[in-house]
């Protein structure tokens, strides 16, 4: 594998679980987080999801990369549609009704995440229009870094399509590995169910709708359920 790639692996598989790991601890050694934080937090990982999905597109163009092999082919449209919207009606539902006996429950595991929540997700309606920006461009972007560079590069190294699917799933929750355990559990396991997406479908569509739509699920229930706030129709005072 050329040393380009492994360094974009390094960055995804290290730099990432390391910078998201350290921002949450900061955040969490506050008593209170404020909404320029939150704002703040919200605006430099959109652009660092960006630089790094730029930086991966430019690579894999210089090594002959096709769309289809990067999963930004469009076959069978109908059939596309169908699966996609069927598939985020699905996830998004089940996100909410996860989080909503998350919110009810009295697991000591609910404790982190109402601290999570409190500092990471929004809790105005002046936050939630870039928190949604956010859920869009973690949808588009990680799925093409993770879905689409990574199965590509790792399809390419010769690797059978169970441990393409698994190892770009592992490198996925690692990146997420800031929510914990489970947190890191739980993002492998929708990291391996959009791989197989991914693969079934030649592209990277339905996994990119299911992704946005489980963030935004956690954008909108998350306050609601782990904080006790009521939903975000206005700013809080």
């Amino acid at each position: 594998m050329p040393w380009d790639i492994l360094l974009i692996f390094f960055v995804l598989g290290v730099i990432v679980p390391w910078r998201g790991r350290a921002k949450l601890q900061h955040l969490l050694a506050k008593p209170h987080v404020e909404p320029a934080e939150r704002l703040s937090l919200y605006g430099s990982t959109i652009a660092f999801q960006w630089l790094a999905t730029a930086v991966a597109a430019w690579r894999a163009r210089a090594h002959g990369f096709t769309a289809a092999q990067l999963g930004l082919a469009i076959p069978e449209r109908f059939t596309l549609v169908v699966i996609t919207v069927f598939g985020t009606t699905l996830i998004v539902t089940l996100q909410w009704l996860n989080l909503r006996r998350m919110g009810r429950s009295a697991s000591p595991l609910r404790g982190p995440l109402k601290a999570l929540a409190e500092r990471i997700l929004p809790q105005s309606a002046r936050e939630l229009i870039p928190f949604v920006a956010l859920s869009v461009t973690a949808g588009l972007c990680e799925e093409f870094l993770y879905r689409g560079f990574a199965m590509a590069a790792l399809s390419r190294a010769g690797l059978p399509a169970g441990a393409v699917i698994l190892l770009s799933s592992v490198i996925f929750g690692l990146a997420h590995l800031y929510q914990g355990r489970a947190g890191f559990v739980s993002t492998m396991v929708l990291g391996i169910l959009f791989g197989v997406s991914r693969m079934a479908f030649g592209s990277l569509v339905p996994a990119m709708a299911w992704h946005i739509g489980v963030d935004l699920v956690a954008g909108v229930a998350g306050p609601r359920y782990l904080i006790h706030r009521q939903p975000i129709t206005e700013e809080v005072r």
